[in-house]
């Protein structure tokens, strides 16, 4: 017999762990390969674990509600194969990437401690007991002697403290720093120097008896950190340009009986402009890009979110990758099928991880334009305002002349940190110059 470890899957670049929501299978219970094992949620989706191997199930490691770390191992699978489970205890460089990056930075951290003459951060190599890097580095940050980390009782595999476990033993605890270390930092650093600025605090909320407490949603919840963190993160800018769309309007009009009798698909607006977006992108490649630290990731693949609004009033943002490869059928497709299982709950976790930049239709609820928040790690997104017939001044040789036109507004929000108004303002002229100049001849 044979032991394979079922771990959280890499669920994209921004995604560093997941909740357990439940466990579809229990202990004792046959699994056949590609079968689900237990429900996950981020604040991206909510997705299955399959196993990817007929075996029993034989260990669990986490409760519903647990949170769990990328590469995390969440359970072991027995089967009649080959494989021999590898322990994740065994080495910390299994630990998730992030955890390693943080301890080597609190390393870095101790030792300009000491050099200050401070009092140095707890030693825990000298423990018989193994506790991981992000357990460690959690214990240093609050000043958790190795005393008080071995009497915590640890609820993971062999006894091994988690960081749920730590976390509780926190909260149940004053965590306020030593007397000596506060007295040690205050002689070494500079004379204070008072702020004008006051720290926000959030007024109480009157609540009386009619008034109704909604509790907010997990995704809710995930949702409004990630927006409130994208905002400390970015240094949002906006740039707004109005488009003539048409001879968009009038093509769509004119073919998409044809499109959906021969392709058995509707034709809407979304896949003329994603596939705009990815032209455009290809002429501004710094627009597809990341920051990491004080570092550009250039992204090769052009992988274009599409945020769609749920009925539950959740917002979720499927992946077309490699969006620049796709002719106008298949972009249509692939739009089709992502909006309708993003409303079934259906995507799977890769299909809403790795994109490069972001759309979001902000016209399908009337309104004329938006500012959207930057979805992280990308430094760029774009609002699609509603089409409106609106009147216009027309310029031909012969004349300038009124007429009605179908117009809509494009708002660009982007990072100013590595994105100036230039490259803001001239990808969006870049894509109205394309709509407008859309063939009212062109094949399907």
């Amino acid at each position: 017999m044979a032991k394979i470890e079922l771990k959280l899957p890499q669920m994209g670049e921004s995604v560093a762990e997941a909740t357990i929501t439940s466990w579809l299978k229990e202990v004792g219970d046959t699994i056949e390969a590609d079968e689900a094992v237990l429900e996950i949620a981020t604040d991206k989706v909510d997705s299955e674990v399959p196993s990817e191997v007929d075996g029993v199930l034989v260990e669990k490691f986490f409760n519903v509600d647990d949170v769990a770390n990328v590469g995390d191992v969440l359970a072991i699978i027995e089967t009649d194969g080959d494989h021999v489970v590898i322990e994740v205890e065994e080495s910390a460089s299994q630990e998730p990437q992030e955890a390693q990056e943080a301890y080597a930075k609190d390393l870095e951290a101790e030792i300009n401690v000491i050099k200050q003459g401070l009092e140095p951060v707890p030693d825990f190599t000298t423990s018989e007991r193994f506790y991981s890097p992000l357990v460690k580095n959690i214990a240093k940050q609050e000043n958790i002697t190795l005393q008080e980390l071995e009497g915590i009782k640890g609820t993971g595999k062999d006894g091994r403290v988690t960081k749920n476990d730590i976390l509780q033993y926190l909260d149940g605890k004053d965590t306020s720093p030593p007397k000596k270390s506060v007295e040690a930092v205050q002689k070494v650093q500079q004379p204070e120097v008072k702020s004008a600025v006051v720290e926000a605090k959030s007024a109480p909320v009157s609540v009386n008896g009619q008034d109704e407490i909604i509790e907010m949603s997990r995704m809710g919840k995930l949702i409004a950190q990630h927006m409130t963190d994208s905002i400390k993160t970015s240094a949002h800018v906006q740039s707004f340009i109005e488009v003539d769309v048409t001879n968009v309007w009038n093509w769509r009009n004119k073919v998409k009986d044809e499109f959906l009798k021969r392709e058995g698909e509707k034709l809407t607006f979304t896949p003329i402009f994603m596939q705009i977006v990815a032209k455009t992108i290809k002429d501004f490649p710094m627009i597809n890009i990341s920051v990491q630290g004080d570092k550009v990731i250039k992204k090769k693949d052009i992988n274009l979110g599409m945020a769609a609004a749920l009925d539950d009033g959740n917002l979720i943002v499927p992946v077309i990758k490699n969006a620049d490869q796709l002719n106008l059928v298949g972009m249509a497709k692939r739009v089709n099928d992502l909006a309708s299982r993003a409303r079934a709950n259906k995507l799977k976790p890769d299909e809403i991880t790795q994109g490069t930049y972001t759309v979001t239709n902000v016209g399908a609820f009337g309104s004329v334009m938006g500012t959207p928040i930057i979805n992280q790690p990308q430094v760029a997104i774009l609002a699609l305002g509603a089409i409106r017939k609106v009147p216009a001044v027309i310029e031909t040789p012969e004349g300038d002349f009124i007429g009605i036109r179908h117009k809509m507004f494009l708002s660009h929000s982007y990072d100013h940190r590595v994105v100036n108004g230039a490259l803001g303002g001239q990808f969006i002229q870049r894509m109205a110059q394309y709509l407008e100049a859309w063939d009212l001849n062109k094949k399907i």
